[in-house]
């Protein structure tokens, strides 16, 4: 496999000096982005087939082992505060469950069954996605699930850093990331690892997109649950409307802290009731409910 593959540019790996071992490896790193590159057609195929199902109620759901694993946990968990999505919309099953995400269970990625029967236990829906990870292409537990899905009908994605694998044999979309042999013989957790978080970032941001959860490059659905997410929501509403950071903190508060229904506030002179319903029509997505309001004219004139 080529992630197994012993690497010739970092033979005598240990006789280099701290300065060299770094520059090597970000040599190495540098050609993670053209693997990921050359992925983004079939990256793309996939986030357009996951935001279909996910329009009409589906789930997102990633499935991993060790690093890949992991990184699945980072992504899923991440999509909740930055877009503003329930918990349960994007979900990262891994092998050995939350415990091994900070301390290893190397043996439960040879569990293929637990893949199956834990992917099982979310009650799977026709409009689900399923997405394995693995940088091997081969692991039992990622296989399982993969396995599992397809048998319920639901889509599924495989990402692995080897070709040909079983995994991407098997998967409906097929995502090969080849970085080639690691600086450290087998250790994946480096170019594999780094190229699975690129594509993660591409997958998940581009399906929010997908669901009209960013406007311009504004992340307009993030949840304000900090001081640093209050105020980067006060600049997102001050710079659509736009306003000043006052009164779009003003608006932000009438708003119950949404910033979409706080931008609507504001541009069109909405209480929040009114904001709520346009928002609603639009079926979240403020660009298109900036359109409708636009064409209608000003719609209220009910201070927030």
């Amino acid at each position: 496999m080529l992630t197994e593959d012993r690497n010739p540019r970092s033979q005598l790996l240990d006789t280099l000096s701290s300065e060299d071992i770094c520059r090597l490896m970000n040599a190495e790193d540098a050609s993670v982005s053209a693997a990921v590159q050359a992925a983004i057609p079939a990256i793309a195929q996939a986030v357009d087939r996951i935001a279909e199902g996910m329009k009409a109620g589906g789930r997102l759901i990633y499935v991993g082992a060790g690093t890949s694993g992991r990184l699945a946990v980072l992504d899923a968990a991440e999509c909740i505060p930055t877009f503003g999505i329930e918990p349960g919309i994007v979900i990262a099953l891994m092998a050995g469950g939350a415990d091994a995400f900070i301390r290893p269970v190397e043996n439960a990625e040879d569990d293929a069954l637990a893949g199956a029967n834990e992917l099982l236990a979310l009650n799977l829906t026709p409009h689900d996605s399923v997405v394995g990870l693995a940088a091997s292409g081969r692991t039992p537990y990622v296989l399982g699930a993969i396995n599992a899905a397809r048998e319920k009908g639901v889509l599924t994605v495989g990402i692995s850093c080897n070709t040909p694998a079983v995994l991407l044999d098997k998967a409906d979309i097929a995502i090969p990331l080849l970085v080639g042999p690691e600086i450290l013989t087998g250790s994946t957790r480096l170019k594999a690892g780094t190229a699975q978080k690129m594509a993660l970032n591409m997958l998940s941001t581009a399906v929010m997109i997908r669901l009209g959860l960013v406007y311009d490059n504004w992340m307009v659905g993030l949840r304000v649950t900090n001081q640093k997410l209050l105020n980067r929501a006060r600049r997102i509403v001050a710079d659509i409307i736009p306003t000043d950071l006052a009164t779009a903190g003003q608006l932000l508060e009438a708003a119950g802290k949404d910033v979409r229904t706080a931008i609507l506030m504001g541009r069109f002179q909405l209480n929040a009731g009114q904001a709520t319903a346009l928002l609603q029509s639009a079926e979240g997505n403020l660009r298109v409910a900036l359109a409708s309001a636009n064409g209608l004219g000003t719609l209220g004139n009910t201070a927030p």
